[in-house]
């Protein structure tokens, strides 16, 4: 019987493009084969769980007994970022995709932004790459006290300045206006980002972990909201509580990157009282994916894996741990955006099964389906349980 369930989302790690990854642009891509190829990679305690068993991932290193579960899950909401393959794990899946602005955003929208938080407008206003932004615009931001404002691939405005500048409130304060102006106009743009950075000049601009996150909340309903409706706890693990804006959530517990995640997940684990424990694990994604840093992602698949044991020690005998991903982010392709991959189910619990082959699923839902299954709470519309296959 499994009386608690942990979900450790490694952001970004997918394993490989999924049937419609061409409407994304991003046929070829594969995070977890694009590392695996491209450097020295070794993860023996995910291995031994399964991971190197998915089916058709690229990769000929088959564990020849894994004591877990493993498969892979297709993505049906229209998208890939966080906020939508989180909520797909979660049992929401977005049909209309949010708007995205490559040109960039419209003057109204920023001069609204601007004139409701009393600053002089904003620079930049192109799509590209966050970290080439603080090097071209970042002494320009603080000598004209005007934040930098830009976007990616993904349906997202993201907010930069200097914490000297703006401190980090006064950056909060300028994103929830942003908000709320952008919901109340209609703008449709998905997340907006506060993205503080620090640092005396272009040659050394750094992005802080107080980046924050603010999700539209037009969301359905979630596995989150049918463990607090029926009186079960959530415990949100580094930028959950920010990509569920708070909704069904117990308690939240924000984090500077992966190694404090997966301390205080460890450490959850073993004190929380909470039935669910949804984390998210961001490094992955937001240091290496975006910088095609393949080195980088590899190191910290390596640093992951080598807490593993620790993680599953800790499990209590009526636990069940998932190890998943929200999107790819292939660091090894040109693009330094996110990727329309499918995503990793790895699981293990003391009592569950070993060595099954959960196949292809045909959405992230199933995860969510599984756990309400376990718990034999309300079922969501969206995905198929997996429970008797591992039970």
């Amino acid at each position: 019987m499994i009386k608690r369930a942990v979900i450790i989302v490694l952001d970004s790690f997918g394993v490989g493009e999924t049937p419609d990854a061409m409407e994304y642009g991003d046929v070829g891509s594969n995070t977890f084969a694009g590392i695996y190829n491209n450097t020295t990679l070794n993860i023996p305690n995910m291995k031994k769980l399964g991971l190197y068993n998915i089916q058709d991932i690229g990769i000929d290193n088959k564990e020849e007994k894994p004591i877990g579960i493993y498969g892979k899950a297709a993505e049906k909401a229209k998208g890939k970022n966080s906020p939508v393959g989180h909520w797909e794990i979660a049992g929401f899946i977005k049909d209309e995709p949010f708007k995205t602005y490559y040109e960039g955003f419209p003057k109204e929208l920023l001069d609204e932004i601007a004139q409701r938080a009393g600053i002089k407008g904003f620079i930049c206003n192109q799509k590209g790459s966050g970290t080439d932004f603080l090097t071209k615009f970042g002494e320009e931001s603080i000598e004209k006290k005007m934040p930098i404002v830009y976007t990616s691939a993904d349906s997202v405005l993201q907010i930069a300045a200097h914490e000297e500048v703006f401190s980090v409130p006064e950056l909060y304060k300028i994103c929830q206006i942003a908000r709320d102006v952008i919901d109340e106009k209609g703008y449709g743009i998905g997340t907006v980002i506060a993205r503080p950075y620090i640092g005396t000049s272009s040659d050394n601009f750094t992005r802080t972990y107080s980046r924050k996150d603010y999700e539209a909340e037009n969301f359905g309903r979630t596995m989150l909201d049918v463990f607090s409706e029926n009186e079960k706890k959530v415990l949100a693990i580094g930028k959950i509580e920010d990509l569920f804006s708070g909704r069904g959530i117990h308690r939240a517990i924000h984090t500077n990157g992966n190694a404090d995640g997966i301390e205080k997940t460890i450490d959850a684990i073993k004190n929380a009282e909470e039935d669910l424990i949804f984390v998210n694990l961001v490094d992955f994604d937001m240091l290496y994916g975006h910088r095609n840093n393949i080195e980088g992602y590899a190191k910290a698949l390596e640093e992951f894996d080598n807490k593993l044991p620790e993680i599953i020690n800790a499990l209590k005998e009526d636990d069940l741990l998932i190890l998943t991903a929200d999107h790819g982010n292939d660091p090894s392709t040109p693009s330094t955006d996110h990727s329309r991959e499918y995503i990793p189910i790895v699981a293990y619990g003391k009592n569950l099964k070993q060595n099954v082959d959960l196949g292809i699923r045909k959405t992230y839902s199933d995860i969510s389906a599984t756990i309400l299954d376990i718990f034999n709470l309300e079922r969501l519309e969206n995905g198929t349980s997996f429970k008797n296959e591992i039970l």
